[in-house]
């Protein structure tokens, strides 16, 4: 497979680790658009939020789990976002299920919003 997401998660693309375990790796975007920028990854392979099954959805928790555990560790006690792109018109230009954990500034709803463009 030539996924670039699977590659990063394997180690073969170099990245800025924030997070690892069995199940879920967390990176730092290379094209932040907030102070923090992060991108949480099942390990296992899944095209996008539309390919999410009853036999792959815990490793959707696993992500959520992770983001927890970021938020934590990175001391984003006022709030953080949490977001996914499915398919072209959402945006998504990296077919594997990814999440984009926002923090470090207040964010709006609408017009005001930090919303990731990929």
């Amino acid at each position: 497979m030539d996924c670039l997401f699977c590659k990063i998660a394997a180690g073969e693309i170099p990245s800025t680790k924030v997070y690892e375990d069995e199940y879920v790796y967390g990176f730092k975007d290379i094209a932040p658009i907030a102070p923090v920028h992060y991108l949480i990854i099942p390990k296992e392979h899944i095209s996008g939020a539309s390919e999410i099954t009853a036999d792959n959805s815990a490793l959707v928790a696993k992500v959520f789990e992770a983001a927890a555990k970021i938020a934590k560790s990175e001391g984003l006690e006022s709030g953080f976002r949490v977001i996914t792109n499915c398919g072209d018109d959402a945006g998504q230009t990296v077919k594997h299920l990814h999440f984009h954990l926002l923090a470090g500034v207040k964010m709006g709803w609408g017009s005001e919003a930090v919303c990731p463009v990929e």
